[in-house]
């Protein structure tokens, strides 16, 4: 029986780790070190979080189901840039994000800009590689367009 208990324990274990939440940086430096160290693009999503009502239809339709996190842990590093009206945000997040908006041209959320990123003498130099918004159809419709982006070659 104990065998049996012990076995159990490590399943659950497994599938606990398994269904972990994905690392969301919001920390644009931090991400672009990873994304540069992992040979990923990161995926810059770019939200009002506690007032659009796109983002979080988009993070309840897409962002959390089990398909995007596969695709996301498989194909991206995730960075969240978000314009709350009442979450409070430390000064350095929200003149990074209002930077990043500015630099990006983004007038309207949600928008998913996909980039590859390069650091050099304290400069960031990015590579946009397409952008996409909310689209209709649930997670595999919007991987398939994410997809086209990533990998244009495959589509």
């Amino acid at each position: 029986m104990k065998k049996f208990y012990f076995i159990a324990l490590f399943l659950i274990g497994s599938f606990a780790s398994q269904a972990q939440e994905l690392k969301w940086y919001t920390d644009v430096r931090e991400a672009i070190t990873v994304s540069n160290t992992v040979h990923k693009p990161m995926l810059m999503f770019f939200t009002g979080s506690d007032w659009c009502g796109w983002c979080i239809r988009l993070q309840n339709e897409v962002l959390k189901t089990p398909e995007f996190k596969k695709w996301a842990t498989d194909n991206v590093v995730l960075v969240e840039l978000d314009y709350p009206r009442r979450t409070p945000q430390t000064p350095e997040i929200k003149n990074q994000n209002n930077e990043l908006q500015q630099a990006f041209g983004i007038q309207g959320f949600p928008t998913i800009f996909f980039t590859s990123a390069e650091s050099k003498d304290g400069k960031v130099n990015f590579k946009g590689l397409g952008q996409t918004g909310y689209v209709a159809g649930g997670p595999s419709a919007w991987l398939t367009v994410a997809d086209g982006i990533i990998n244009p070659k495959k589509s």
